[in-house]
C-alpha cells in the first residue's frame, strides 16, 4: 500500500508518496514523480479546469510500459486515469494521488492502402492519423479539432465531419489491442473477445487502457468545407433542420452559435457579436460544390463565408488555433430527436449571452450512416437520436469559473424539456456521473456484465463511470 506524507506546494501536490523504482525498473519510457522538474508539465491536460496532482506519470513506449504501469497501480491499490490526447473535459486524463498512465509516445500509425485499414497507437491526435491516410486519399471520421485524441473519442462514439456518410469513429472500429485490469494484453475484435471489443465502441474507457485501434478507411481526398455565418436568427436553424433531412450523406454540417471570430471573411462590425453558423464538410462531387454553396446561401443573409476545397485533414484544424490547451472548459451534451422549435428558441436566447470568444454551441446530426448500426449492435445507445448537441463555455480567467459554470448549468436546464435525459459522453462534465445508466439505455446491464468479467474491481474508473 502507499505510504502517506505531508502535503506540499499549499496543500496542492499530491499526498501520496510512493517508491517509484521498482516501476522504473519495469518500465522503458519515463516514470515521473512529484520530485522531477518535469511533474508540472507532465501532470497538466487540456482543460485548465482540472489541475490535479497524480503520485505519478508513466509516459509509457510500448506495450509492456502499459502492462507495468497498470499492474503496478492495481497492486498499489491507485485510481488509474488513462490518457491519449489528454482532451477530455471531464479531465480524465489525470487523477488526484493517483497514477497516470500517458500514451502520448506512441503516436505511430500504420496504413495498409491495399484492405483499406490503419492502426494507429492510443497516444495518436487525430491530426496524426490524418496526416498518415491523407498520404493514401483515405480517410475516417474523427473529431472536429485535429489535436484530440483518437482513443477518447472512439471509445465514446466519435462524431465527426464524415459521420453522415461512414458513421462513427466506433462504426470503423475493426480491432483493438488493449490492457485489461489484470494485466493482459487483449487482442479483441468481431471475433476474438467479442463482448470487450462491442463494449470499447461507445462505452469509454471503463475496460481498460487501448493501445492500438484498427479502423476501416475510405477514399476521402479533399472535400468542400469551411463556415458560413449568418445573423442570430431562429429561421437560419429551422432552415438548416430542413436542409440536413433533405441532403446526401455527403453533406456533413455542424450548426454552431458562437461570437462573431475576428476574421478576415467576416465584416469587422460582426466581431464579437452573437452570430450563428454551419459548418460544411462537402464530400461528394466537387462538380457539385457550387450547388451547395448556392444551398447555404438560402439559409439567410450571409454576412462571411470561408469555404473551399481543400484537404481533408484541414477541416479538422479550422478550430484548432482558438482552442489551445490550458482554457477552461465546462461542458454539457444532450441528445434529442428532433430540433424542436422549443430547442430553438432556447439556444437562441443563450446565443444572445454567450460568455466568450472560445465559448460555443454545436448541433451535430446523428443520422445517415449513422442510424444504420442497430441500438444494441454496439455500445453507443442513441441510434435513433437525429441530433447531438455540445455547449458550454471555454475561457481563460479561473475568476470567471462560477459565472461560466451557472451559465452553462442553466442552458442545460433550459434545453432539458426539449432532449433526451442523456447526452453523448464525449461532451460531459466530471458532475453528470448520474447520467451513466440513462446514457446507455439498453445497454447498461450488458456493459456491467461485460465491467464484471474484465475489471471486477472497477480499477479503470476515471470515466464516465460503469461500476461492476
Amino acid at each position: 500500500m502507499p505510504r502517506r506524507a505531508a502535503p506540499a506546494y499549499n496543500g496542492l501536490m499530491t499526498t501520496v508518496t510512493l517508491d517509484l523504482e521498482p516501476l522504473r525498473d519495469a518500465v522503458h519510457g519515463d516514470v515521473i514523480g512529484p520530485s522531477d522538474p518535469r511533474y508540472d508539465e507532465a501532470r497538466r491536460v487540456y482543460n485548465a479546469l482540472h489541475d490535479k496532482h497524480p503520485a505519478a506519470v508513466v509516459r509509457a513506449v510500448d506495450a509492456a510500459d502499459a502492462v507495468a504501469a497498470v499492474n503496478f497501480a492495481r497492486d498499489e491499490n491507485l485510481a488509474l486515469a488513462v490518457r491519449g490526447g489528454a482532451h477530455a473535459a471531464a479531465g480524465y486524463g489525470t487523477c488526484d494521488d493517483g497514477l497516470v498512465l500517458d500514451l502520448s509516445r506512441m503516436r505511430a500509425v500504420r496504413v495498409d492502402p491495399e484492405h483499406h485499414t490503419a492502426r494507429a497507437e492510443g497516444g495518436c491526435t487525430w491530426a496524426d492519423f490524418n496526416h498518415a491516410t491523407h498520404g493514401f486519399g483515405l480517410a475516417t471520421t474523427g473529431g472536429v479539432v485535429s489535436t484530440t485524441g483518437i482513443g477518447g473519442l472512439t471509445l465514446g462514439g466519435g462524431m465527426g465531419h464524415l459521420s453522415r456518410r461512414y458513421g462513427l469513429s466506433c462504426d470503423n472500429l475493426l480491432a483493438a489491442d488493449v490492457v485489461t485490469a489484470d494485466g493482459t494484453l487483449v487482442r479483441c475484435d468481431a471475433d476474438n473477445d467479442p463482448d470487450l471489443f462491442w463494449a470499447l465502441r461507445g462505452g469509454g474507457g471503463n475496460f481498460g487502457a487501448v493501445l492500438s485501434f484498427l479502423y476501416r478507411l475510405h477514399p476521402v481526398s479533399t472535400v468542400l468545407g469551411g463556415p458560413t455565418v449568418y445573423p442570430l436568427d431562429g429561421d437560419v436553424a429551422r432552415r438548416w433542420r430542413e436542409l440536413v433531412a433533405d441532403s446526401p450523406e455527403e453533406f456533413n454540417s455542424l450548426f454552431a452559435l458562437l461570437l462573431g471570430p475576428a476574421v478576415p471573411f467576416l465584416p469587422e462590425r460582426w466581431h464579437g457579436r452573437p452570430v450563428c453558423a454551419v459548418i460544411t464538410c462537402w464530400s461528394g462531387s466537387e462538380d457539385e460544390d457550387d450547388a451547395v454553396r448556392a444551398r447555404l446561401g438560402t439559409l439567410g443573409p450571409v454576412l462571411g463565408q470561408y469555404l473551399a476545397r481543400m484537404p481533408y485533414p484541414v477541416i479538422n484544424t479550422l478550430f484548432d488555433a482558438d482552442l489551445p490547451p490550458g482554457l477552461y472548459h465546462y461542458w454539457k451534451g444532450n441528445f434529442s430527436h428532433e430540433l424542436s422549435d422549443g430547442a430553438i428558441d432556447v439556444h437562441m436566447s443563450f446565443g444572445e449571452s454567450i460568455p466568450s470568444m472560445q465559448s460555443d454551441t454545436i448541433v451535430f446530426p446523428v443520422d445517415g450512416a449513422c442510424h444504420r448500426a442497430g441500438p444494441t449492435d454496439t455500445a453507443f445507445a442513441y441510434r435513433d437520436a437525429a441530433f447531438s448537441t455540445a455547449f458550454g463555455p471555454s475561457f481563460s480567467d479561473p475568476a470567471d469559473i462560477e459565472r461560466n459554470v451557472a451559465w452553462c448549468r442553466a442552458y442545460d436546464s433550459a434545453l432539458r424539456p426539449h432532449t433526451e435525459e442523456a447526452g453523448y459522453i464525449n461532451f460531459l462534465s466530471d458532475d453528470d456521473q448520474n447520467r451513466v445508466r440513462a446514457n446507455y439505455r439498453q445497454n447498461y446491464d450488458r456493459l456491467v456484465e461485460t465491467k464484471r468479467r474484465y475489471d471486477p474491481g472497477n480499477l479503470f474508473r476515471i470515466n464516465h463511470n460503469i461500476t461492476p
